[in-house]
């Protein structure tokens, strides 16, 4: 006889074969939470009544979420911008800016990886392109084999933890914490991490110079101005773009969504102004634009709202929709936005179709007391706190080898995080502890890319490298880059602060001592006399 106790660990152990015998992951979790549900009616858990909360959630939690809406828009923007040549372009200049130093290359890759993370938010993309443009010319150089392929595909992943990421997104949304809360966690893992990457070239270049030699001068075919002319021509859009993007959320001007349509229209008109073919008109609007955004800065710190700042921001409109006209014009443009809508849909449909999967699954896990059975568990780990940060995260970091980080935010996080929240409040506080948690995981999800045998970083390297790049070289080439990330979780685990130190500080108010005074207002007398004659 099955008992309510034996219901949540044959949920669990279920969901963990299905998972093995390779069933696609959102009708897995619906066909199991709708099997266990009916067996928990039949055995009388309880009723059919409680099975109403299913499409209730589905509507109010995933169909009716706005915060969701922002996924479209931020895979729309890096769909575009990932095909438009930005990447070339910044590639070209930053390697011959930074190739006459021993690593130099590396530094460049690493240094556009975290600039495309924060303009595009997809992995596979920016592996491919960077693999494609970097290795045959860090191969001509003579980089070390498994060198390339460790930073090529580590510095893909940085787009997982940089803002404005969707991993954050969804993290956000699965823990209930503000999008904005959650990148001002990020920000500070994420450039600690870029100098880890840095600090491990630059122990290279020091100890094993000939896995990172430098650039010959004679090789280089841009100089002095027109080489940083280069930099900065992909630098500038890309930094007004996050600004865009990134600056409106934290000044709290834009929501998620909003910020994130900004985003896409952004990505359409720097594809645009990129490309060869736009024509003189394109030119002079581009030039208006930057001239009326210059003005509305000017008008708005000095006379603030008014006329003249309505015309500038009108001047301006008139320039992004001339610019995204003249994208809709170019033929290749036109392909490459109709290609953006179709990954874009393929993408958002996967999302909604896990999250209803999960929803089905979470429900009944719940119904059959899931909740308090994983509670006892992970509260009674050995070590407190830090023995319970350690397990979770060796739990994902393997989980990871068969699930992507959609899979893992829809169906551990709703389980884990109420337990994260109560036992992790007392270290950072209540405010910022999921904050805390969800950083911490994200950081942890990166190496879900690049560990052996199933990093999907590893698979699209595999798939762009030339013949004389042996798959062992991308393995092995792997390793210290999962180190590295190991160790960056180490980091943030041991020191919240790192993650904590942009957030905003709760108030120190003590609620028993704050009084409310109501003025006492003088109403004139009630005449109750009765009608004057």
């Amino acid at each position: 006889m099955i008992t309510l106790e034996m219901m949540p660990p044959l949920m669990f152990g279920g969901l963990i074969l299905a998972m093995l015998i390779g069933f696609p992951v959102a009708f897995t979790l619906a066909a199991l939470g709708l099997s266990f549900g009916f067996l928990s009616i039949h055995l009388g858990f309880f009723d059919l009544n409680f099975l109403q909360a299913i499409p209730g959630r589905i509507f109010g939690s995933v169909l009716s979420n706005e915060l969701l809406l922002a996924i479209p828009f931020f895979t729309f923007m890096g769909s575009v911008l990932e095909r438009c040549g930005l990447a070339e372009d910044m590639l070209d200049s930053m390697g011959q800016l930074f190739g006459p130093v021993r690593g130099g290359l590396g530094y460049s890759v690493i240094i556009v990886g975290f600039i495309l993370g924060a303009i595009t938010g997809t992995v596979a993309a920016q592996v491919i392109a960077m693999a494609l443009i970097s290795m045959p010319v860090m191969l001509r150089y003579g980089y070390n084999t498994r060198y390339i392929t460790g930073v090529l595909a580590a510095s893909g992943t940085i787009t997982q933890l940089v803002p404005p990421s969707l991993v954050l997104i969804v993290m956000a949304d699965q823990l209930g914490k503000s999008v904005g809360d959650m990148y001002l966690g990020a920000w500070g893992p994420s450039i600690l991490q870029i100098v880890l990457f840095a600090g491990y070239t630059f122990f290279l270049s020091i100890f094993l110079p000939h896995h990172v030699p430098a650039v010959p001068k004679d090789a280089l075919t841009l100089r002095g101005w027109p080489l940083w002319r280069k930099c900065l021509m992909g630098i500038i859009p890309s930094a007004v773009l996050i600004f865009v993007v990134l600056g409106t959320m934290m000044l709290g001007l834009a929501t998620p969504t909003e910020a994130g349509a900004m985003g896409a229209i952004g990505a359409i008109v720097l594809a645009a102004i990129h490309h060869k073919d736009l024509s003189d008109k394109g030119h002079k609007m581009l030039l208006l634009g930057i001239a009326a955004t210059g003005v509305a800065v000017i008008v708005g710190m000095l006379l603030g709202e008014g006329k003249v700042l309505k015309l500038t921001f009108a001047v301006l409109y008139l320039a992004v929709v001339w610019l995204c006209l003249e994208a809709v014009r170019i033929p290749d443009l036109r392909d490459l936005i109709k290609q953006g809508y179709e990954s874009t849909m393929r993408l958002s449909t996967m999302v909604v179709f896990i999250l209803i999967g999960s929803t089905c699954f979470s429900v009944v896990f719940l119904g059959v007391s899931g909740g308090v059975w994983l509670e006892h568990h992970l509260t009674s780990l050995p070590g407190g706190v830090w023995g319970f940060l350690i397990f979770i995260n060796l739990f994902i970091f393997f989980l990871a080898f068969f699930l992507d980080f959609f899979e893992i935010a829809f169906i551990i996080l709703p389980m884990v995080a109420p337990i994260a929240q109560k036992v992790l409040a007392p270290v950072v506080g209540p405010d910022a502890a999921l904050i805390w948690f969800g950083v911490m995981l994200c950081v942890n999800m990166q190496t879900s890319f690049l560990h052996p045998p199933f990093g999907f970083a590893l698979f699209y390297l595999r798939g762009v490298a030339p013949k004389e790049v042996k798959s062992s070289d991308i393995y092995w080439g792997a390793l210290p880059w999962i180190g590295l990330q190991a160790i960056m979780v180490a980091i943030v685990i041991a020191f919240p602060v790192v993650v904590t130190a942009l957030l905003d500080k709760p108030l120190d108010v003590d609620l028993s001592k704050v009084k409310i005074e109501v003025p006492q207002i003088e109403l004139p007398p009630l005449d109750f006399g009765g009608p004057k004659q």
